[in-house]
């Protein structure tokens, strides 16, 4: 159980550094769509604080945040639950989570290279207005994994 524990822990862990560079990125995006113009000076600062942030903490928090809860997913399937319980609510709930950031994350690295060829694919009210979507998922998936929802 010790190791089970750590593993979560850890998985927090990487889950919360990958949810801050998600809502970090599109408020990014916003100031540099509104305040720096292609080929400025200022716009060459984004474009490498943009790519540090996807490459240095997103990617690598959300690769080891998936091989961890992967990880859980087996342990919790062949020593703890049973596999069934991957087809209760709450782990389905989770799991739709999971599958959004994961197209949310894919999105944001989409527009980062756009943004970084001098394209403004979006302006920066949208940037602003969905900056919080990663955290709604997140609510709802921590309720529904804490409530154990539907069980």
């Amino acid at each position: 159980m010790t190791w089970y524990n750590l593993l979560r822990g850890l998985h927090i862990i990487a889950v919360i550094a990958w949810m801050a560079g998600m809502l970090y990125l599109p408020r990014l995006f916003a100031y540099h769509t509104e305040t720096a113009p292609p080929g400025t000076e200022f716009d060459a600062h984004f474009k490498v604080w943009e790519a540090k942030l996807l490459r240095i903490i997103i990617n690598p928090a959300m690769t080891v945040a998936f091989i961890l809860g992967l990880s859980l997913i087996y342990l919790d399937g062949s020593r703890r639950l049973g596999w069934g319980f991957l087809e209760t609510p709450w782990m389905l709930t989770k799991l739709a989570g999971v599958v959004f950031l994961l197209s949310w994350h894919g999105y944001l690295a989409r527009a980062r290279k756009q943004i970084a060829a001098g394209l403004r694919p979006r302006s920066a009210k949208f940037w602003r207005m969905t900056n919080e979507l990663p955290f709604l998922a997140a609510i709802v998936m921590v309720l529904a994994v804490t409530t154990k929802l539907g069980s």
